[in-house]
């Protein structure tokens, strides 16, 4: 694995762990997902999202499948900063809060749909925007356990 891997960068970072822990939850919340898009029949398109599926549905199921292999992608990685490269940790949250604002602002605002229906990941979209924002500021900040002691 040493030839793969890289050595870790955990004793580098300063942040507070939870941050960190946050990170690989949020791995593991793209890596569900992406194997929902890659592995059921209808990528979700249908059963999740709600799309209707009587126009082209091979080229909607060859998307889902494409989202949901760059999310598993995704998912891995983010996860192997948070458990192993935690110095990137602060990186990799303002990556996703600027993900999750791009999302937001094609799904709510310029791709809005014209049914009106939202699936559940426009509504993640929103609700990740300020929990992300207070991780990246705990990540930011040095933990106490991390502070250097003042002399005595």
């Amino acid at each position: 694995m040493r030839t793969i891997l890289p050595p870790s960068t955990n004793n580098q970072y300063r942040g507070s762990r939870y941050a960190a822990w946050f990170l690989a939850a949020y791995g593991i919340g793209w890596i569900i997902p992406g194997m929902i898009h890659s592995f059921l029949p209808d990528g979700g398109a249908g059963v999740i999202a709600g799309l209707d599926l009587s126009h082209n549905p091979t080229l909607i199921f060859s998307m889902f499948a494409w989202a949901g292999a760059t999310q598993i992608a995704h998912g891995i990685v983010t996860l192997a900063v948070a458990l192993r490269y935690r110095a990137l940790v602060p990186l990799f949250l303002i990556v996703s809060f600027i993900e999750r604002l791009l999302l937001s602002w094609s799904g709510w605002i310029n791709h809005a749909p014209v049914s009106g229906h939202h699936p559940p990941e426009h509504y993640v979209s929103l609700i990740s925007l300020p929990i992300i924002l207070l991780f990246l500021w705990l990540s930011v900040r040095q933990s106490r356990q991390t502070q250097p002691e003042s002399p005595a």
